[in-house]
């Protein structure tokens, strides 16, 4: 059908609009806490940290410094002998750096010196002066690791890693980054009606991204390609433009009734409307190229927009974020220049605005997080509308773009992070390991209170970007198989979403407490505690775990009001809760019969590590200890025993 480019914003009130994007913070679950300025003197640039601490442990060595004001991440330095110090490189695949202190190097040789300094980050690319060097190594210890089914080696046990919490302290909201976005790649595969290793490949999407919002409580997807040529949106008849949305309304109708609501990526280009249709990208064609009439690409977007609001209401509409195109500062996706890109964005956002000023709208959609503070710096100059930043990494936490925001006058900017993951890399198997889980428990711990929201990428293995997935097991991004099956990272986010509302204070002490063994603590309001621990590192060299990392972890709830407490705990482990060795018990291959399906489902379950137990509670504390290799991830839940009225 042919859309004809209206505007139904013009007699909106900028307050009303101004309303609207604040609306759609909170909708978002925004809770970002914390300092967000440069601080005194960092005009020109960062200090050097200072206070730089190397402490030496088994297999690790777990890197402190202070924090500086402005700093939105920091790289760290090695070096051993002569050698110049080079920046860490813990084989993530992206940007280098990490958001916060503490770090665990764990790639280096034990028992050989090391000298190591860290820079402050200004932008992702300008890196400060280095601090002073410390000087450590770590130490081998030969004691094997505690095993799985937690029967721990009868001498050299592994070091003990003691986590505090604080039941009955202060508390504040737990914050859950997850749940605003999840990725899924491009959304007209839910049209598809082919399969992929016998599954169906548009109905297993959609019930991929159901599980997203039923169990995860994700409640919107961002995706490519909603302008393709697959989807028919634009054509030229006589030279004349074409609009065309309905194959759009078949998509979004469907993201709808599955619970979620779209993010609303604007690519990629329209052949009849691009300067260069022969370039593209992804095994689908996707093309990148600037438009050939800037006027056109302008009356597709008001058109499009109109579209959306006159079929699902601008009530509704004014939830979906609308980001300009994808990772343009790779060229394999933007084959125009930085400045084109920047046209683009402010060309696209003004006819999005147009259209109703009440709507939401942001990029750069970046790689690596790269051209956010050049973003910035254009709608400064421009008066662009942009109510977020958004930017994707992968291999490491994600880095804090508040001060970047604060520099530009724009605190309390949203910052999405719209692609997040494991790695970048197509077909990796760290994408299918345990390493992985813990891994997403990091970053999503990192991220909470200062971002407003960590997409995962991606929701499902039914994914085309360099083809259709040739195995059951193959190094796929999704968070599910095809066939839907749970992979290890799908159970961290789980289990992450089984923290309880009100978190809670904890202390971690011991080798690698903190850097390598991390907690997450919350309560509910029936006095409940929920504690979830896992052991990490961001080396992927050691993906496939090491004995040296592992440890024993004491985890003591304290300021418990009920004299005992039933105790629950569920594991990620190399034999716990990990469909691919049961995969691989049936002998592995390419896909199962189905017969194998069935068993399969059988084994697609969140396992528990050991029976319930009744725990009592001695001074108000109950103790519970076991051994947590690397990879691995415990949930424990402490609920009160009631005692029963007297007959």
């Amino acid at each position: 059908m042919n859309e004809e480019t209206t505007s139904i914003g013009d007699a909106e009130s900028v307050g009303d609009a101004e309303r609207a994007r604040a609306d759609w913070q909170d909708r978002i679950g925004r809770r970002r806490t914390g300092t967000a300025d440069d601080g005194p003197g960092t005009a020109g640039g960062l200090h050097a940290p200072d206070g730089l601490r190397a402490t030496p442990g088994r297999g690790q060595v777990t890197l402190d410094w202070s924090p500086v004001p402005g700093a939105i991440g920091y790289q760290v330095y090695r070096s051993a002998g002569d050698e110049p110090p080079r920046v860490l490189d813990h084989h993530g695949g992206d940007v280098l750096a990490v958001p916060h202190p503490p770090y665990a190097d764990t790639t280096g040789e034990p028992g050989q010196p090391y000298e190591y300094a860290v820079a402050a980050l200004r932008d992702v690319d300008q890196p400060g002066p280095l601090s002073a060097a410390v000087r450590a190594a770590s130490f081998d210890g030969s004691a094997p690791s505690a095993t799985g089914n937690g029967r721990a080696a009868a001498a050299g046990a592994d070091p003990l890693v003691r986590v505090a919490v604080e039941a009955d302290g202060p508390t504040r909201p737990l914050h859950r980054p997850w749940r605003p976005m999840i990725g899924s790649e491009h959304l007209s595969h839910l049209l598809n009606t082919e399969t992929t290793g016998g599954r169906p490949i548009g109905a297993e999407l959609a019930e991929a991204l159901r599980i997203m919002s039923t169990e995860l409580g994700v409640s919107s997807v961002r995706a490519h390609a909603i302008l393709c040529d697959d989807l028919g949106v634009y054509r030229e008849v006589d030279g004349v433009p074409v609009h065309d949305f309905g194959r759009v309304d078949e998509v979004y109708d469907r993201v709808l009734a599955l619970g979620l609501r779209p993010v609303v990526e604007l690519s990629f280009m329209p052949r009849d409307l691009a300067s260069d249709p022969t370039k593209t990208v992804f095994a689908y064609g996707a093309i990148i190229s600037p438009p050939r009439d800037w006027q056109r690409w302008a009356d597709l977007i008001r058109a499009l927009v109109t579209h959306l609001i006159d079929r699902y209401g601008r009530d509704e509409v004014r939830q979906w974020p609308f980001e300009v195109w994808n990772e343009a500062n790779l060229e394999v996706f933007w084959s125009g220049t930085r400045a084109e890109f920047m046209r683009l964005y402010e060309v696209t956002v003004q006819a999005v605005r147009q259209v109703d000023p009440g709507l939401t709208v942001g990029g750069p959609a970046s790689a690596a997080a790269g051209w956010v503070g050049e973003l910035l710096e254009h709608v400064d100059v421009s008066g662009a509308p942009i109510d977020f930043v958004s930017t994707h990494t992968y291999g490491a936490p994600p880095l804090d773009f508040r001060p970047v925001c604060a520099r530009h006058g724009r605190p309390d900017l949203g910052i999405l992070w719209t692609e997040w993951g494991v790695t970048p890399t197509h077909f990796n198997p760290v994408s299918d390991d345990v390493f992985a889980a813990a891994f997403l428990l990091r970053g999503m711990h990192s991220a909470a209170n200062r971002v407003d929201a960590l997409a995962y990428w991606v929701a499902s293995d039914h994914f085309e970007e360099l083809g259709r997935p040739s195995r059951l097991f193959h190094g796929g991004f999704g968070l599910l198989t095809v066939g839907n099956l749970r992979k290890p990272r799908f159970w961290a986010l789980a289990l992450a979403d089984r923290l309880a509302e009100h978190e809670l204070r904890q202390t971690l002490a011991g080798d690698g407490a903190e850097s390598l063994v991390e907690a997450w603590a919350a309560r509910d309001d029936d006095g409940a505690v929920t504690v979830l621990v896992w052991n990490g590192t961001l080396d992927q060299s050691k993906a496939g775990g090491d004995h040296r990392l592992g440890r024993n972890v004491r985890v003591e709830a304290r300021g418990l009001a009920a004299d005992s407490y039933r105790v629950r705990h569920w594991r990620l482990d190399a034999e716990h809760s990990n469909i691919v060795r049961a995969w691989q018990e049936l002998g592995g291959g390419d896909w199962p019969t189905e017969e194998q399906w069935e068993v399969l489902r059988g084994r697609d379950t969140l396992d528990e590590y050991r029976p319930e137990q009744v725990v009592p509670a001695v001074d108000g504390t109950c103790t519970v200890e076991f051994p947590l290799p690397m990879p691995a991830v415990s949930f424990l839940r402490f609920e009160p025993v009631v005692a029963s009225a007297a007959g």
